[in-house]
């Protein structure tokens, strides 16, 4: 299984799509095989799903992320998490597999007065 989490300063940030870097974490046998930092595309609508699906990412752990990009995902079969909170990617990884990831509220929803309307 091979996931992706947008971060900042080595940590989840909520900023899905504003991000400068993606930790992709590949699992095997639910333990952490791999990591490794990339840094995507600019941000167009439309172009972090293809481009996360074109690395072969099965889950998305974001903090926010708006509809439309969670539309995208759904439709190419990778599972979205939002809500998630300001971990390191290993942690938001091993606590997803151990099934104690708690999370919260989306905090990108692109609605009105959501945290980062924009």
């Amino acid at each position: 299984m091979k996931f992706a989490i947008p971060m900042a300063m080595g940590k989840l940030t909520a900023h899905f799509g504003h991000c400068r870097e993606f930790c992709f974490v590949t699992t095997e046998n639910d333990k952490i095989k791999n990591t490794e930092v990339l840094e995507p595309p600019p941000h167009e609508p439309g172009v972090l799903p293809k481009w996360l699906h074109d690395h072969g990412i099965n889950v998305v752990i974001a903090g926010g992320m708006g509809h439309k990009a969670q539309e995208l995902f759904a439709q190419a079969g990778v599972k979205v998490i939002t809500g998630a909170p300001t971990e390191t990617p290993e942690k938001l990884v091993s606590d997803y597999l151990a099934d104690n990831l708690v999370t919260g509220e989306n905090v990108c929803g692109h609605d009105p007065g959501s945290p980062c309307n924009h």
